[in-house]
């Protein structure tokens, strides 16, 4: 049974892999949206390994100059992309559609900041506050500025 998981999960990740630079290659070339969600490219630095990472995540927007994301999904929590962004972000770039990368700054938002953030996101993407009541856990919410 065992072999059975890890193969089911290394083709999992193969087929996750796949999928991400496929719409890396759409959002460089100017097509900055999957299903109905603005998307954008988020580069960090992985967190045990230092090897760079590439990661297509929907945005929101801060109601300024900055993104939001959330910390949805993940095996057992938090996804990689926020764990690897929280180990290093003084490495955190993004890119956006047909644009350059810039760095940015992220911040985990807390207490009313959050709720007026989630608050946005849940208006704008319903799912994610079905998807946070599955989960059973609240989701974290990124800001990040330039």
């Amino acid at each position: 049974m065992s072999t059975n998981q890890q193969t089911h999960s290394g083709f999992s990740r193969w087929m996750q892999h796949k999928m991400n630079a496929r719409m890396n290659r759409k959002i460089r070339g100017g097509n900055g949206t999957f299903m109905g969600m603005d998307v954008l490219i988020l580069h960090t630095v992985g967190r045990r390994s230092g090897e760079p990472r590439q990661t297509p995540i929907s945005w929101f927007s801060d109601g300024g100059d900055g993104w939001l994301l959330v910390a949805s999904g993940g095996k057992n929590g938090d996804p990689d992309w926020f764990r690897n962004l929280m180990a290093h972000p003084e490495h955190a770039t993004i890119e956006l559609p047909g644009d350059q990368p810039v760095p940015v700054t992220p911040r985990v938002l807390t207490g009313g900041e959050r709720a007026s953030a989630w608050a946005a996101i849940t208006t704008a993407a319903p799912r994610y506050g079905k998807y946070q009541d599955k989960a059973g856990r609240e989701y974290a919410v990124v800001r990040l500025t330039t």
